[in-house]
């Protein structure tokens, strides 16, 4: 498996990649395979990768890193929107030397992996999209107050974890926005269109139940909208419906990623 997209075969490499006014913990596999870069959750590390990459093998170069105040490395910054993480994608690529890539999103990330994909038609050689980026109006003003009480809450047990990299390094309320501003992201009105312009092959892979701060059957309401999605995009499909939950999906289902993650480089070589 060969790969046009960059300027000459990579080395491994593990370093920090500065970024407006912060530096991101990147690891690089290199090699001479397709270039696949992994997005992560909203608060998560690029370690959760593990399994998905140990699964797909050498023949792929591995782009991982932690967005920022992430994880144990990666720095703190000013600006934790949404769009600052977008911009992160190219800051990464760019400083690897990686013109064109396949991106794998999980939760958060698959949001971030969906927007850059269609602002990206040229450069994105596909897209995973791990039980997130579904175009749902789940936000409202008293799910607002519900997420600010529930970080909030949760501050106590989740500021002494900072140093060991398991939590953000970012106040309640910094999280609380950062979780807001995704709920707007994720209405119809907005993702809808994003994922319509998709013009690269990309496969979701869903779980089943639960996440963080849902309540009964609140996020298989909100996976059924990928319905409207795969109608009217004939680029994008539904890969796999998995037993994990949300939490548990890359630790469980990662064979089903890695799959899916096979046959998106596969349609990328057929049209080239």
């Amino acid at each position: 498996m060969t790969n046009d997209s960059t300027s000459s075969n990579s080395s491994a490499w593990t370093g920090m990649v500065p970024v407006d006014d912060t530096a991101l913990a990147v690891t690089d596999t290199g090699g001479s395979g397709i270039p696949v870069l992994y997005l992560n959750g909203q608060f998560a590390t690029q370690g959760y990768w593990r399994r998905t990459i140990a699964e797909l093998g050498t023949g792929f170069r591995h782009i991982t890193y932690d967005e920022r105040a992430r994880g144990k490395k990666s720095k703190t910054s000013a600006d934790y929107s949404f769009e600052a993480a977008v911009r992160d994608v190219d800051a990464v690529l760019a400083a690897r030397g990686v013109e064109r890539a396949l991106v794998v999103g999980w939760s958060y990330g698959a949001f971030v992996a969906s927007h850059w994909a269609s602002r990206n038609p040229d450069r994105a050689l596909g897209a995973v999209l791990v039980d997130g980026a579904f175009p749902y109006d789940w936000i409202d003003e008293a799910m607002e107050r519900r997420i600010r009480k529930m970080f909030r809450q949760m501050s106590w047990f989740t500021i002494p974890l900072r140093l060991t990299g398991i939590t953000p390094r970012m106040s309640a309320d910094q999280q609380a926005d950062s979780n807001i501003e995704l709920g707007w992201i994720s209405r119809e009105s907005e993702l809808g269109p994003v994922l319509d312009r998709i013009a690269v092959p990309t496969r979701y892979v869903v779980a089943s139940g639960t996440s963080l701060g849902s309540k009964g059957d609140e996020q298989e309401v909100i996976r059924t909208s990928l319905g409207g999605v795969t109608a009217r995009n004939p680029n994008i499909k539904i890969a796999a419906k998995v037993p994990s939950n949300h939490g548990a999906i890359l630790k469980k289902d990662f064979r089903a990623i890695a799959e899916s993650v096979r046959e998106v480089a596969a349609l990328d070589r057929e049209v080239r």
